[in-house]
């Protein structure tokens, strides 16, 4: 190549193939046509040298009659170690002007598999028919032909940049869908720095050999920058790369990528990473990825349960899964089970996400028990918060995560966080949802901290020498006279042993308290059965029952097959959650002389609760038992469990002022931290357990501290912060952990905004006063001018 001739300069002459298409084509094409005519001479460049011998070989081969396989294979031998071939025996110079399209459309067709199945995921014969028919396919090959890609010209480490190059264009050129198959190069840089920046090995030592995997390759951006890095600093370490990617599209690309720098593109997969993985076998040592942000895997739901539950930890989603709404995780995951093993190595991973997975899922879900599972296998090397509108398709805040198995000394046990989400400048032109971009400063700011693993409490971007230009703020509208002071933009890094992201959720009980009254208002609820049909009965008691009596003798109690059009019309209109079968009974008799049954007892218990009872409100729910066992009896009466269960609901209600109700009595020490209290005015020995209110319930969450036990830990935190403000509450010692059987269930979390955040103090009551008398003044000015 020579010095004019540098990949930046190639690629410009390649896209400069854009002049002929300009009003034929639009801009978010230009791509799909400049991309695989680009490969294609690539291609070409490269079997000249064996193309004799292949096509020799052909002949030699045609007369065997093998499988296509074993003819490849043959074929493939006369390459000279290529991992491609074409049979051909024309090339773009003898396409021909008259027979263009037919002649270029067998041309491809006699590539190898793995390179005809590039041009055909380009849906490459759609794009020749549509240049054909322009008028522009000749003259495209013309301009193509012209240009000397063979490797004698140009080595293959810069054909791979030549090509990056042109992705690049095409992804600033499709800003619509650019996210979905490309990531930024500055985030790239930065992910690949980190993950890599601690192998010396290959970084230094000739003939060392790597493998690097990304699960959703996409263009094989990350798969190329990985090897360009390695390539720079050690040309003679050898990269290996594989990946997968689910679109079509983004796939021919990567293959194309890795065809040109040389790669065996049988190891570039098409399809579903995690509903198919297609490099199950393998492990590898390094691996980069950005998935998709919060995308539902509902589609593959039924696949990814069989394999945990199969599977278990022999599988990749042992740990636990994510909810279907979000199925970043589930990537991360998937990556764990692929790093090379400690004792063979190790690997390291490099992956992009969104803030849910930090903190989604409370204790005993299933994003906290993958977290429990990174932290606690001491995986998480360092988090990096990164400047928003960073991507294409996105501008929330994203997280680059580094786990790895072969974690140095200084590293184990603790977590690194680094903040860099000022380290940006503004680009002078949005590509899509991004208009923020990381320079070379600013990622060597973040790698640098994080080579060093020291803390760095907060300072200035200007402390460090990063003179940020600062934002240009809107002149439009009102400005205050007294602004709000804004945050100083700074850099921070922090350390925490991986524990220290840990809680334990205990949950807090408290007595139920109740009371009870047989009164004329409670009793008459019980016409109307409980909810759902509770308001439709009564609506339709209202409307309908004004001839229904309680006497036994009422014929026409809860007859509605009158009305019944009628009322099902009003029930569809204001009940629409009553399902048929609700609706039936709502419309039944004999539901209607049930509920009337109920009433009619329960009258009759309240004539004969003990102690002038019947309607008087009792504080003391621990005697309603015996109070209604002694009416029963007086009114021979027998109660089932389900009237029973209606009655009681309908007299008793909770009261903070009543007494505490009952559950069982006990005949063990007394312990009111879990619940067991000691008697009042019983026999010596006894205490008291009671039954609890669901509405009264809370969980506390407790920190993580393997230097105590785990009831001291509780215990402490209880008579603290707990006790003091209520002092009838006790822990719940049969809510425990899974794993541990510990009491409370054990949760991980990573705040990192709690960790970085700054207080900004509110702006002075005296200068926000200030500011509405003068807009009050200027608003009063106005309505006098308009009255005048």
């Amino acid at each position: 190549m020579t010095t004019e001739q540098t990949p930046n300069n190639l690629a410009a002459f390649c896209w400069s193939i854009a002049d002929l298409l300009r009003g034929d084509f639009k801009q978010s094409q230009y791509g799909r046509i400049i991309l695989p005519f680009t490969l294609l001479r690539r291609l070409e460049g490269v079997l000249e040298e064996s193309k004799e011998a292949v096509l020799a070989q052909h002949d030699k081969v045609q007369q065997m009659n093998l499988p296509e396989e074993a003819q490849e294979q043959m074929l493939l031998r006369a390459t000279g170690g290529l991992s491609f071939f074409n049979t051909s025996k024309m090339d773009m110079s003898k396409l021909g002007e008259s027979d263009i399209k037919t002649n270029l459309e067998s041309y491809i067709q006699d590539f190898s598999k793995d390179a005809r199945e590039i041009f055909e995921y380009f849906n490459f014969g759609e794009f020749i028919g549509q240049l054909n028919d322009a008028d522009l396919l000749w003259k495209v090959v013309q301009k193509v032909r012209t240009t000397d890609l063979s490797p004698k010209a140009i080595s293959n480490h810069d054909m791979g940049l030549t090509f990056e190059e042109l992705i690049r264009r095409f992804a600033e050129g499709s800003n619509e869908t650019a996210g979905e198959h490309f990531t930024p190069r500055d985030i790239v840089h930065l992910t690949t720095s980190l993950v890599f920046m601690e192998d010396d090995d290959a970084l230094t030592k000739s003939g060392i050999i790597r493998t690097i995997y990304d699960p959703t390759a996409g263009t094989g951006g990350f798969l190329s920058s990985g090897m360009e890095y390695v390539h720079e600093l050690n040309p003679q370490a050898v990269m290996r790369a594989y990946g997968q990617e689910l679109n079509p599209e983004s796939y021919a690309i990567c293959k194309a990528d890795m065809l040109i720098k040389g790669q065996d593109v049988s190891n570039i997969k098409l399809g579903n990473t995690l509903s198919n993985d297609q490099l199950y076998a393998d492990k590898f040592d390094y691996m980069l990825s950005n998935p998709p942000f919060g995308v539902d895997w509902k589609k593959i739901e039924s696949t990814i349960k069989a394999e945990k539950s199969l599977k278990g930890f022999d599988g990749r989603f042992g740990a636990g899964l994510p909810r279907v709404s979000d199925g970043s995780l589930l990537f991360l995951m998937h990556l764990l089970s692929k790093l090379r093993d400690a004792s063979e190595g190790g690997g390291r991973i490099g992956i992009i996400l969104n803030g849910s997975p930090l903190f989604t899922g409370g204790a005993g879900s299933g994003e906290s028990e993958i977290r429990r599972y990174i932290l606690e296998a001491d995986l998480l090397e360092t988090i990096v918060a990164l400047p928003t509108d960073m991507f294409y398709n996105t501008g929330i805040a994203t997280y680059v995560w580094v786990l790895s198995n072969k974690k140095s000394d200084e590293r184990k046990g603790k977590v690194q966080l680094i903040n860099g989400v000022n380290l940006c400048g503004k680009m002078r032109k949005s590509l899509g949802s991004k208009r923020n971009e990381m320079n070379a400063e600013d990622i060597a700011t973040i790698t640098r901290s994080f080579g060093a693993f020291k803390v760095v409490d907060a300072i200035t971007l200007e402390e460090l020498g990063l003179n940020k230009p600062a934002e240009q703020k809107s002149s439009r509208g009102r400005q205050s006279a007294n602004p709000k002071v804004e945050a100083l933009k700074t850099f921070a890094s922090k350390i925490f042993a991986s524990h220290e992201f840990g809680y334990r959720r205990i949950t807090i009980e408290r007595p139920l308290r109740e009371s009870y009254q047989f009164s004329d208002e409670r009793i008459a609820e019980l016409r109307f059965a409980a909810k759902p049909l509770n308001a439709p009965m009564k609506w339709v008691h209202e409307q309908f029952g004004a001839g229904w009596s309680d006497n036994t003798d009422c014929e026409s109690y809860g007859m509605l097959n009158d009305v019944a059009i009628e009322i099902r019309a009003y029930v569809k209109n204001h009940f629409s959650d009553l399902k048929e079968k609700q609706i039936k009974d709502l419309l039944d008799s004999k539901v209607w002389l049930a509920q009337k049954q109920v009433m009619l007892k329960a009258k009759q218990l309240q004539q004969a609760v003990p102690q002038g009872m019947g309607t008087m409100q009792c504080n003391d729910m621990n005697s309603y038992e015996a109070a209604l066992k002694v009416a029963c009896k007086a009114q021979k009466i027998t109660l089932d469990t389900k009237e029973k269960k209606q009655i009681t609901t309908a007299v008793s209600w909770k009261n903070p002022e009543a007494e505490k109700v009952i559950k069982k009595i006990h005949k063990t020490k007394a312990n009111p931290i879990y619940g067991l209290f000691a008697s009042e005015g019983k026999e010596n020995g006894q205490t008291l357990e009671y039954k609890t209110d669901g509405d009264l319930r809370d969980n506390e969450n407790v920190a993580l501290d393997p230097n105590q036990t785990v009831n001291d830990i509780n215990e402490a935190y209880f008579k603290k912060e707990v006790q003091p403000h209520v002092p009838d509450a006790w822990i719940d010692a049969s809510k425990k952990d899974d794993k541990d059987q510990e009491i409370g269930i054990v949760g991980y979390e990573i705040p990192f905004n709690r960790h970085f955040y700054q207080y900004q103090p509110p702006r002075e009551l005296i200068d926000i006063d200030t500011d509405l008398d003068t807009v009050s003044a200027e608003i009063m000015k106005l309505l006098q001018e308009v009255h005048s």
